[in-house]
């Protein structure tokens, strides 16, 4: 049995003095960040918080996030992060749907924090990671009373199929819906990818991405094998690059966007990267230009994983370096999101649930120990994603003969933008709410910087006048800005399908 909070235990027995952590000025042998874990476990305990409580979390990277992930898991409470991109009432909504009884926040986010207290009636406790702030307990100063010694393991005892990590993600209705997490599926999905990978105790990860988000796998991967974390508060390229050049990291995960950022920053021929000996990456597609241009670059050390939130970020399938070719037959292998994981089973199958032979475009469905418990509170939900012990994915696509998944759509018509997802009908609603608008589509168009960006096509009520800011301006006053959209095209008409459905497809086609 192995659990998240096995992490910081395991690695203090096993590679004490070794360096786990680092993130700016903090640096952390497992040794010295298992005795903070268990400080922070104490104090959440003289709190009074109890195994099955839910910790919401609200910061930018830090290590202290990281001692909540792992104090939370010893105590068989669970984690929710919170996406400071939302907007309040999304905040609101993801605070309330998961009961959570506790809200962290780091710095730069208590005097927002301290705005909402009064929305959240059901959270017993708030405490400030950073500053110092009234009705908010000191995180450093909880510690400095608490014990360093290991939570008594017959008192909290947790199990691998308990919650771990509560995640919310868009939905296709427009309302965020929680992903529950085991240990086991965080665990597998680390173990994985240092399988993958080939991580020994010697390499050590830039960690840029959000510890939000469910691409905070590199953490766990390199801590299981007594590696280096190196931390990033925020995804700033010059920051980035000098902690590579600095503790001489040996991998970098990104999404595609910030790959192309870095290609195309000139700093980048000042600092010494030559440490680096993968380069990971996932989230949207990667423009084949562009990632030739990154390969040639920075070498062919490029290694494509496509996950999901539902698999705890865990690899569904894997593209590795020797199958990213520049030119010849096996250039096709650029468009491919590889071949199943060491953890996966991947199959395609019909609307009928048939499983399809290669080259047959159906529904891409993966089972594996790393597949989500459920959506939380919506057994329906659960049961239709799950169906037949299989994740369906939602993403079209088809196996080749040589076992490679090609993604050919998203059936949800769900819009990545910079490694983000948006949901259309989440942004339709609210554009649905301004008084000028008589019917919408929201689609994803390309863009070199992002991937793809949020783009309206608008028909407007008869007589009624608005400009494309304003709806823009409308959308950003309730949604995080990343969803909003970045253009509006206005016409006369919307298409539809034969049942009166609005194509989103042939609304599309209109964009010029």
């Amino acid at each position: 049995m192995y659990t998240l909070g096995d992490l910081p235990r395991n690695g203090a027995a096993l590679f004490g003095d070794r360096t786990a952590v680092v993130y700016e000025d903090d640096r952390y042998t497992y040794d010295e960040l298992n005795r903070r874990v268990n400080r922070c476990a104490h104090a959440l305990i003289t709190l009074g918080l109890a195994p099955g409580d839910r910790l919401a979390v609200m910061a930018d990277n830090c290590a202290k996030y990281l001692e909540l992930y792992f104090a939370a898991a010893k105590l068989g409470m669970s984690i929710t992060p919170i996406n400071v991109r939302l907007g309040d009432n999304e905040i609101d909504y993801v605070v309330a749907d998961s009961e959570c009884s506790a809200f962290a926040v780091g710095d730069g986010y208590e005097p927002r924090a301290a705005g909402l207290r009064d929305r959240f009636s059901a959270v017993r406790h708030w405490l400030s990671l950073d500053t110092t702030l009234s009705g908010f307990h000191d995180y450093e100063g909880l510690l400095a009373s608490a014990s360093e010694d290991e939570p008594d393991r017959d008192l909290y005892q947790v199990r691998e199929d308990d919650l771990a990590i509560l995640m919310y993600t868009g939905g296709t209705t427009g309302v965020p819906k929680g992903v529950m997490l085991s240990h086991r599926n965080a665990m597998t999905a680390a173990i994985a990818a240092a399988l993958q990978l080939g991580m020994t105790k010697d390499d050590s990860t830039c960690f840029a991405l959000p510890i939000f988000h469910v691409a905070w796998w590199p953490i766990p991967m390199v801590l299981l094998v007594g590696g280096k974390a190196c931390i990033v508060r925020q995804p700033e390229l010059n920051a980035m690059m000098s902690l590579i050049e600095t503790e001489r990291c040996t991998h970098l995960n990104l999404v595609p966007a910030l790959y192309g950022w870095l290609a195309d920053d000139p700093r980048a021929a000042d600092h010494d990267l030559s440490s680096l000996r993968i380069m990971t990456y996932a989230g949207s597609p990667f423009p084949a230009a562009t990632l030739k241009r990154c390969i040639r670059q920075f070498g062919d050390i490029f290694t494509q994983a496509y996950g999901a939130t539902e698999t705890a970020g865990g690899p569904i399938t894997i593209l590795d370096s020797a199958d990213h070719h520049l030119d010849g037959d096996g250039a096709r292998l650029l468009a491919s999101a590889g071949r199943p994981a060491v953890c996966s089973r991947v199959k395609v199958v019909g609307v009928d649930g048939t499983t399809l032979g290669p080259g047959e475009i159906g529904e891409v469905c993966v089972t594996g120990a790393h597949i989500m418990i459920g959506y939380w509170k919506n057994p329906e939900l659960t049961a239709q994603a799950l169906r037949g012990g299989w994740y369906h994915t939602g993403d079209m696509g088809y196996l080749d003969e040589q076992g490679f998944v090609f993604l050919t759509d998203r059936k949800s018509d769900m819009i990545i933008t910079g490694g983000e997802n948006v949901y259309p009908t989440e942004v339709e609603n609210v554009l649905h709410m301004h008084s000028a608008v008589l019917e919408c589509a929201v689609v994803g168009t390309v863009s070199d910087k992002w991937g793809e960006t949020v783009h309206a096509v608008i028909v407007l009520r008869p007589g009624a006048d608005a400009t494309a800011e304003e709806l823009i301006d409308h959308c950003r006053l309730t949604l995080a800005h990343y969803k909003c959209p970045k253009a509006v095209t206005f016409v006369d008409s919307m298409p539809k399908t034969a049942i009166g459905k609005i194509s989103r497809k042939v609304a599309k086609e209109l964009i010029k």
